[in-house]
């Protein structure tokens, strides 16, 4: 480091996930992201990780908000791949999770991300909202798409989630 440079640091604090992995399944999907949106449960750890800000939920639609900022910068100086594909994952699995009835758990099978535009603070508060393309018995497919905050396409995916009844 240079006598120029100027280290940047970042603090955050979460709370045990344990404690609420444990609460799956003993209500609905839906009933479980409005209780984390509503702050009656905490969010996961992830999400304070990347610094997302919130999210809404309603049956088969998850939105993701997060504010592009330098601590997810690349060598490159734009938002890294891993952070978009987190974001894209998250509002792709939220979304299944909240077709879920109590009892139910899932988890991601496949995750094929395509990247548009690059990302970076300019691309302001990011914008990531799921869909459900499909939904069985055991499995469901969804999408996601990832816009800055002028609305524009930045990046989107398609993921396959195993849908399995929670012991």
């Amino acid at each position: 480091m240079t006598e120029t440079q100027v280290d940047r640091s970042r603090t955050f604090s979460w709370t045990d996930p344990a404690e609420t992995a444990a609460l799956i399944g003993s209500s609905t999907g839906l009933e479980t992201l409005r209780a984390m949106q509503e702050g009656r449960l905490p969010a996961p750890p992830i999400l304070r990780l990347v610094g997302a800000t919130g999210f809404e939920a309603e049956e088969g639609k998850v939105t993701v908000f997060m504010p592009a900022a330098e601590f997810h910068y690349n060598p490159l100086g734009s938002v890294h791949g891993g952070v978009i594909a987190t974001l894209l994952d998250t509002a792709s699995g939220c979304t299944v999770h909240s077709t879920l009835p109590a009892g139910f758990g899932y988890t991601s099978l496949d995750l094929m991300t395509r990247f548009i535009k690059p990302v970076t603070v300019a691309s302001g508060v990011l914008r990531c909202e799921g869909g459900i393309i499909s939904r069985g018995r055991r499995t469901a497919v969804a999408e996601s798409h990832l816009y800055d905050e002028r609305g524009k396409l930045l990046a989107h995916a398609t993921s396959t989630c195993l849908i399995f009844e929670i012991p």
